[in-house]
């Protein structure tokens, strides 16, 4: 497999650029991007896409990597962590850490590092990866997530203002992936995405009536928005009687929406 170095050095060659040019579109020093060409250093994970989208290659192009075998070893590690998401999130963080010392850089691994991630307390960096991937992914899902992500985060940190800003990146979509999935395949990958999709769909409509049922409150309309708080805590009680699909998860909704319940129970006493 060639070095990291040496295929920066050959993609750099190809673009006829100097070190100084390259160095400047990354906003590093020169000496940095020597050091990376005689492989005295290697690139912070987080410059990876973007060294790539300036080259015009993948990631994994990058690294010279098979792409096929590639994405089967990184959708392990990222369905490894996922399965650790809601119940150990350092455990979570570790294994797609160490899927990145492997695959350096990867839009995949890079996206669902964003979710093992406080956005108060390490907000910096969720900023910085969020516009990372956002400037340098060719993954529309990845690129929009973090733009979800991002907004997110601004939110929680008082930035209201940059909030709907970020949010206008994204596309007005009325169906998902999984849900096509879901329903035009057949057998064990409609499965799994059924059941991907039933809880995403479960924790969205979750949420959905918590603050419906917030706005109402807000304007005075109390019975109306216990009403919502109700339903939503139904639809948690109702998923007691769920299984875990160890394959893909470590937890049921029932399980992981704990703080939801807390909430729900506390809006209703006030």
């Amino acid at each position: 497999m060639i070095k990291l170095g040496e295929k920066i050095k050959s993609l750099r060659k190809q673009k006829n650029i100097s070190q100084e040019v390259f160095a400047n579109y990354l906003g590093v020093s020169f000496q940095a991007v020597s050091k990376w060409e005689n492989g005295n250093t290697m690139p912070d994970v987080t410059m990876i896409p973007a060294i790539a989208s300036f080259f015009g290659v993948s990631t994994d192009e990058l690294f010279d990597f098979n792409r096929f075998e590639t994405e089967k070893q990184v959708d392990a590690i990222c369905n490894e962590a996922y399965r650790y998401r809601f119940t150990d999130t350092e455990k979570s963080e570790r294994i797609l850490r160490e899927g990145l010392q492997r695959f350096p850089g990867n839009d995949i691994i890079l996206n669902n590092l964003l979710y093992t991630l406080d956005y108060q307390t390490r907000a910096d960096e969720v900023v910085n990866l969020c516009k990372t991937l956002i400037e340098s992914t060719e993954d529309d899902s990845v690129k929009y997530d973090a733009c979800r992500i991002l907004a997110t985060c601004y939110r929680e940190n008082g930035q209201q203002a940059l909030v709907q800003p970020t949010l206008e990146i994204i596309p007005e979509i009325y169906f998902t992936k999984l849900e096509l999935m879901a329903t035009l395949l057949e057998g064990e990958e409609s499965y799994e995405a059924a059941q991907k999709q039933k809880n995403i769909s479960a924790e969205d409509l979750i949420d959905m009536l918590i603050i419906i049922g917030k706005h109402l409150k807000e304007n005075g309309e109390p019975e109306k928005a216990a009403s919502q708080f109700r339903i939503a805590q139904k639809v948690i009680d109702a998923f007691a009687e769920d299984f875990v699909e160890t394959k893909w998860f470590k937890a049921t909704v029932y399980e992981y929406t704990g703080e939801q319940r807390k909430e729900i129970a506390q809006l209703l006493m006030e």
